[in-house]
């Protein structure tokens, strides 16, 4: 073992994407298309939804789904401080103010109170962030959003099957969006899709993407029903994602038992926490907040074990500076958190090294 490196994460491809891929390539049409519906239909079956579109990145799926919703230049959006930057870059793309919210300590997810404090007259909507596949608290977002009249948009970028109450998270809100990048359970590269029970907002959505269309054209005398865009997802794409959606369950399986072995053999070690998961939710990846962060990091380095730091709150980055003094939670509990290696090919002995290393360095 002391030869080998234990991967944090790594995207996986199999036989059945380059079956899916050859098909495509011999069908000589690459572009948004039939595989693209297959594909959609897939994810709204699989997430209990009316309506699922398929574009090009998560980052994009944003954007889309706060256009569709007519978010735009003298609007305001809360999101919460501890996410990806790609959050917020999608509101502010469609011209939004962004705002910027605290976290809860218990969960990293964003804070309740702090969107309530952080409510205007412009307010138009709030983007919960489902952190590491840890549900935010839809139940009480929703009746925020419904009292003060605010969309909803989730991003469920790493919550993929992950539910509350029995219900798919991303399909709470008005819209939600999920990510197809490589360090997701599924990946085509890059992309992403929008899932939503509205049939309005799904047309919306499809004009948006290509151009102003609803429906795919020629290219030549289209009726274009409005501004739209060219975020299409392509045939080569969807027939990778296809491939990918037949190792989910195994996945999603080997994801929650690998949790479960971090949890199990790292109790009680003063100076490392697990962030908790609930039964319905699946853990993109194990968490942890770490003391003594940056030793651990260099004692891992040494044992060729990797790993990921957690994002910097979005206040402290240049395109979003602000005070720490609205942020405390993130302010202090960034710089501790990190990502364990949660790689779904890891082996039971791989995960058990880790365990092993860690606890060798918290008992020196």
């Amino acid at each position: 073992m002391k030869n080998r490196t234990i991967k944090w994460w790594a995207p996986k491809i199999g036989e059945e994407e380059f079956r899916l891929v050859r098909d495509v390539l011999a069908s000589n049409y690459l572009n948004d298309g039939d595989i693209t519906r297959q594909f959609e239909a897939k994810i709204a079956n699989l997430l209990k939804v009316k309506h699922a579109v398929a574009v090009t990145s998560g980052t994009i799926a944003i954007f889309l789904s706060l256009k569709s919703l007519d978010v735009g230049y003298g609007d305001e959006v809360i999101i919460p401080d501890m996410t990806f930057i790609a959050t917020a870059n999608a509101a502010e793309m469609c011209g939004a103010k962004v705002i910027l919210v605290d976290i809860d300590p218990k969960t990293l997810n964003i804070d309740i109170e702090a969107i309530n404090g952080a409510i205007t007259k412009k307010t138009k909507a709030i983007i919960p962030v489902h952190v590491t596949g840890r549900g935010a608290q839809m139940e009480a977002i929703l009746k925020i959003a419904k009292e003060n009249n605010i969309h909803i948009v989730e991003d469920a970028a790493e919550a993929l099957l992950s539910k509350q109450n029995g219900k798919y998270l991303g399909a709470f809100g008005d819209i939600g969006c999920f990510s197809l990048s490589p360090n997701k359970t599924i990946t085509t590269g890059q992309g992403g899709f929008i899932v939503t029970n509205n049939d309005k907002l799904a047309v919306r959505l499809r004009e948006l993407k290509d151009q102003g269309r609803s429906k795919t054209g020629s290219g030549g005398d289209d009726f274009h029903n409005s501004i739209g865009y060219n975020f299409k997802f392509t045939n080569l794409q969807a027939a990778v994602g296809l491939g990918q959606l037949s190792y989910l369950p195994d996945r999603t399986e080997k994801m929650k038992k690998i949790n479960k072995l971090y949890v199990n053999n790292l109790k009680n070690i003063e100076g490392l926490k697990l962030f908790e998961f609930k039964e319905e939710e699946v853990p993109q990846w194990t968490d942890a907040l770490i003391e003594k962060r940056s030793e651990l990091e260099a004692y891992l380095k040494s044992k060729n074990i990797n790993y990921r730091n957690y994002w910097f709150p979005l206040h402290t980055q240049l395109p979003y500076k602000l005070a720490d003094d609205n942020f405390i939670n993130s302010t202090k509990l960034s710089p501790k958190a990190l990502w364990l290696p949660s790689c779904f090919d890891m082996s039971d002995e791989d995960v058990m090294y880790v365990v092993e290393n860690i606890k060798n360095f918290y008992s020196r």
